[in-house]
């Protein structure tokens, strides 16, 4: 069996601590604070913890004003904190958050309760350190995928394109969408940007190096699956609501593994910031109700936006292990229900217009399985 986790336990009244101390002890090495300065010190002192369940009123330093010392030094900021607190306003909540709190856990303690929320915290904790540990590894990883897709392609493919073709590679290896997912989703995103370059709403953004760039990225959009546990990313069923709050987790392992290539490399180039963009954001929709930000309208990026119909139309006509394709004109149809809500509205009503268009990219990278058949 392997080393028990370190949790911190940080309350000035010692029956709570008695209660916790309880619940918690089988499942791991158990510390006390009885107050913010004491919690501190132990922290930074060295001892090592894993995850920190934080009283909220306490004599001297409140626990709101403890965690946020403990995420403005690096050495601390990545240890999940959980507030323990009777305060259940939306006020004290949001100011919890803002903190940098991960949770809430309400007194009094129901037991399932917070051995729930530690247990998911942790599993978060250690995906997100897990994806820094491959960080540090990713740069060697793209400059030798780079040199072998170079040579394979018989220097056809530029440094700019085989370093997309890796991250896209790192991706595939752990996920069950196809080459030519990629290929049918960045063509779909060059066609949408090329039919609104004209448009007053996006005229000054989109020119033929921006749409160029584009295309470029868009393979991207999904790189933040390589961090995603199998047992998550490849589960034939429906996914629980803790899988599915590790699964969102994908557009911010995207944007920081990208941001991280960005400043190893020292590189300006335009296509990882709109990877960037994209990884991060095209899962948000027109209407606010989406992830990971709950962006709305014209806040949410265009190449996010340009992306999201990308995606979903490709998801739509794609047969998966868990479903059958639709065809293209239920797809559309789909689609054009979005409008407004999912969508950004000029967009589709452009591929409404013109959506012969992506019939077309759809039926050249088709995959064998795939359904493009007309309605009868």
């Amino acid at each position: 069996m392997g080393l028990k986790p370190n949790i911190l336990v940080v309350d000035d009244q010692p029956e709570n601590q008695l209660i916790l101390d309880d619940l918690l002890t089988d499942d791991f090495v158990v510390h006390a604070a009885s107050n913010g300065e004491q919690a501190l010190t132990m922290v930074t002192a060295g001892t090592p913890i894993d995850i920190i369940l934080l009283d909220v009123i306490m004599p001297g330093i409140n626990g709101f004003d403890v965690c946020r010392r403990l995420k403005a030094w690096p050495h601390t900021c990545n240890i999940p904190v959980l507030f323990l607190t009777s305060l259940d306003s939306i006020a004290d909540e949001t100011e919890g958050f803002s903190a940098g709190g991960e949770d809430f856990i309400h007194k009094p303690f129901s037991a399932p309760v917070v051995l729930a929320r530690i247990h998911t915290h942790l599993q978060l904790a250690n995906t997100r350190r897990d994806l820094a540990l491959r960080n540090e590894n990713l740069e060697l990883l793209v400059n030798e995928r780079t040199r072998e897709l170079i040579r394979q392609k018989q220097e056809v493919i530029n440094a700019q394109d085989a370093t997309i073709i890796a991250f896209c590679a790192l991706a595939e290896a752990r996920d069950n969408e196809t080459g030519n997912h990629i290929r049918r989703t960045q063509n779909y995103v060059r066609i949408l940007a090329e039919l609104m370059r004209n448009h007053p709403r996006f005229c000054d953004e989109l020119n033929d190096d921006v749409i160029l760039q584009l295309y470029k990225s868009a393979p991207l959009h999904d790189v933040g699956k390589v961090a995603i546990p199998d047992a998550v990313l490849n589960k034939p069923g429906k996914l629980t609501a803790e899988e599915w709050v590790i699964m969102k987790q994908h557009t911010e392992f995207g944007r920081d593994v990208i941001a991280q290539v960005e400043q190893n490399s020292g590189s300006e180039a335009s296509f990882l910031s709109y990877a960037r963009q994209i990884a991060y954001s095209h899962h948000e929709k027109w209407d606010g109700s989406g992830y990971p930000q709950g962006l709305a309208g014209d806040a949410i990026p265009a190449s996010a936006r340009f992306m999201a119909v990308a995606d979903v139309y490709d998801a739509l006509i794609s047969r998966r292990v868990y479903k059958q394709g639709y065809s293209h004109e239920q797809a559309i149809a789909i689609i054009s229900e979005g409008q407004g809500n999912h969508f950004d509205p000029d967009i589709v009503e452009a591929l409404l217009k013109n959506d012969d268009l992506f019939q077309k990219i759809a039926e050249d990278f088709h995959d064998e399985f795939a359904t493009l058949k007309t309605l009868a």
